[in-house]
């Protein structure tokens, strides 16, 4: 019938479901031009699910398309993302070059690389903390080895520095809160600096991730660096590497990542599984929490006449989305 109720009554026939009316927009339709808001974002969900049907059609046909050519399909194209878009920074580190290898043979971390210390890390508190903050910094001592959980009462970090110093610590940690959820994290390596302060978010512990591997054991994890590429990217790197022993203990199967990507450094804690010769499974074991860098300061922490190799300023740096500066 010209009413257009003969294919609905052989759908119902055949025993099946109505197929569901497709959405027709005029060309020229834009969403933003209907006054109703409830209506509007109705519409809206409708458009963007037929934009998703539609690309969802096209990468069936496109694989059909290469399944049928086989060996003479063209090469898949690289998808165009903020990342591979970068800007090129002058600083990027070449491993090769004779500059880099010298100021790694002399700045502050090179005592560690070269054997002649061992990581020894206290991690505080800013004052009075919250069970949340509590709870973190306790896990986080799980993590990485040889580090001791000290909380502060009313101590400045100037006093606790030298007696630091004095106790061998290589490595000093500060957590930070606000409303009682932890926001910062100040690292400063002993004696002689650098100090970095990095604003901390995204903290997740140990009950509140699923799939969740069992307690973390005392070995000492390996360590992976990933996306260090700059010259302050490069001493970022080797300030949390000197965080952990020289000598990962592989029977532990443990490993401690800082993944950065466009300047937000993601760090995860996972242990490994041989599920098999070919498949490797992994387990977080967790806390995760995601670090951007604020400030990179010479010598120790000095908030009144610290002098600072870097600071973020964000309406005169963040004026590109494709310049990053790790």
């Amino acid at each position: 019938a010209g009413d257009g109720s003969a294919p609905q009554a052989s759908a119902a026939e055949d025993g099946g479901q109505p197929a569901p009316e497709r959405v027709l927009f005029p060309p020229t339709f834009s969403v933003s031009e209907i006054k109703n808001k409830q209506r509007r974002h109705f519409m809206f969900l409708r458009w963007k699910q037929q934009q998703r049907k539609e690309k969802l059609a096209a990468k069936k046909k496109r694989r059909k398309e290469r399944e049928a050519l086989g060996d003479k399909a063209p090469p898949k194209a690289i998808p165009k993302t903020i990342e591979n878009q970068r800007v090129y920074d002058e600083t990027t580190v070449d491993p090769n070059d004779e500059e880099v290898a010298f100021d790694e043979a002399t700045d502050e971390f090179a005592p560690y690389f070269n054997r002649q210390t061992v990581p020894k890390i206290l991690i505080t508190t800013s004052d009075r903390p919250r069970g949340r903050t509590v709870r973190f910094c306790e896990q986080l001592s799980t993590v990485i080895p040889n580090s001791h959980v000290y909380y502060r009462r009313g101590l400045a970090l100037k006093r606790i520095i030298p007696q630091c110093i004095a106790r061998d610590f290589t490595d000093l940690i500060v957590i930070n809160e606000d409303r009682k959820i932890p926001n910062g994290l100040v690292l400063s390596h002993l004696p002689d600096g650098p100090t970095a302060h990095f604003r901390l978010s995204s903290v997740r512990l140990r009950k509140e991730i699923k799939r969740k591997g069992k307690e973390p054991t005392e070995h000492a994890p390996e360590v992976i660096l990933n996306n260090f590429t700059t010259r302050l990217g490069h001493s970022i790197g080797r300030m949390f590497a000197s965080l952990f022993p020289h000598d990962p203990q592989f029977i532990g199967r443990q490993v401690a990542t800082f993944h950065n990507q466009r300047d937000y450094i993601f760090f995860r804690f996972h242990r490994y599984i041989f599920k098999s010769e070919k498949k490797v499974g992994i387990q977080e074991l967790g806390p995760r929490f995601t670090l951007k860098l604020r400030s990179l300061q010479k010598g120790t922490f000095d908030s009144k006449f610290g002098e600072y190799e870097w600071i973020h300023k964000r309406r005169e740096m963040d004026t590109s989305r494709r310049k990053f500066h790790l």
